[in-house]
């Protein structure tokens, strides 16, 4: 009887330790080598603007790459609007990893690593091809391999646009016709400095804000891209657009070095490739979009002032003081470095 027991019990203990063990291995991977096969993923992705603009429509075109080529393994869940936060609030998200992908304009970025303000160095990019070149190159990639030391991995660069003046109060076709004009403007010192070299009364201010401030006179404008301007339905709160094309504006696309650190090799290059395809996409959509949304903005009231060229190399002399100015404290490598491939992407 007693044997029977003894080996009822040893049964019982082999069963209970297998169960164990199995529950132990389930979702982890038995490759060896730090791959995350057999496991679900999911990807948190965020952005300010609203499911209508071009970066949303590309967001949704990484899921369904990602999704289809991992075979379902890593899920992608997009949020619009703000819904996750700010911008800044998204991007320390990454860095704890509660979310894995935001895709900012590279203002907010220089709060984080302060290279990514060459890119808001007034005037910089004379074109979109241009800034393509410069970006996809290797200056872009060296500047996006800066954001590790952050906990951030920058997978590619995303299009904003050139950024254009709208405000409230009068047309604006020259330097002195931004005087005292209270602008807002992203939380960045060199965009603020350069508006007020203009003449102008910048006022930094959380995007999801903006139209209520608008609306309530808080500030009479702000600048921004035409499909932004458009898809925000600016044109409720403001009568005046002007093609001022001062900054070109990139997004990045952001993931969390943890996450991605975690992934398979095989995932890291999917996800990677991804955005990158993504991007090209969102690229295309955005320039479509915003020519169209000039002509729905006149067409829904707003006066349309054209720059001149002349009027636009003024702009740039005017600001060119902070330029300097800001040239030390972004890097003079870096700022040379960029100027030089933009010079040779020009040719």
């Amino acid at each position: 009887m007693k044997r029977l027991l003894t080996v009822a019990l040893t049964a019982m203990l082999i069963l209970v330790l297998a169960a164990c063990g199995g529950k132990e291995s389930e979702g982890k991977s038995s490759n060896g080598d730090g791959s995350d096969a057999g496991e679900e993923k999911v990807i948190r992705a965020g952005i300010g603007l609203n499911d209508k603009h071009p970066q949303y429509k590309g967001l949704l075109k990484f899921k369904e790459i990602v999704e289809e080529k991992t075979d379902g393994s890593i899920k992608v869940e997009t949020f619009h609007s703000g819904q996750l936060g700010d911008d800044r609030t998204m991007i320390e998200n990454l860095q704890i990893n509660s979310q894995q992908v935001v895709i900012p304009s590279t203002a907010p970025m220089a709060n984080f690593v302060p290279e990514f303000s060459v890119f808001d160095i007034p005037f910089l990019f004379p074109s979109e091809d241009v800034a393509d070149q410069v970006l996809d190159g290797e200056t872009g990639q060296k500047i996006l391999d800066k954001l590790e030391g952050q906990d951030l991995k920058g997978l590619a660069y995303w299009e904003n646009g050139f950024r254009d003046l709208t405000n409230s109060e009068r047309a604006v076709s020259s330097v002195e016709d931004f005087k005292g004009l209270k602008i807002r403007t992203m939380e960045n010192d060199l965009h603020l400095d350069a508006f007020k070299e203009l003449g102008a009364n910048p006022t930094p201010m959380a995007f999801t804000e903006l139209f209520t401030a608008m609306q309530q006179g808080t500030v009479d404008g702000q600048e921004n891209p035409y499909a932004t301007i458009y898809l925000q339905k600016f044109y409720e709160v403001q009568d005046h657009v002007s093609n001022t094309h001062h900054i070109y504006s990139p997004f990045v696309f952001l993931m969390s070095k943890t996450f991605f650190d975690n992934l398979s090799e095989e995932n890291q290059k999917i996800v990677k490739e991804a955005a990158e395809e993504a991007g090209k996409y969102e690229r295309k959509l955005n320039r479509e979009a915003n020519e169209k949304y000039l002509k729905d903005l006149q067409e829904e009231g707003m006066e349309f002032t054209e720059i001149t060229d002349e009027a636009r190399e003024e702009m740039k002399k005017k600001v060119q003081p902070v330029v300097d100015e800001y040239k030390s404290k972004i890097g003079e490598d870096i700022v040379d470095e960029v100027y030089k491939a933009v010079k040779e992407a020009s040719k």
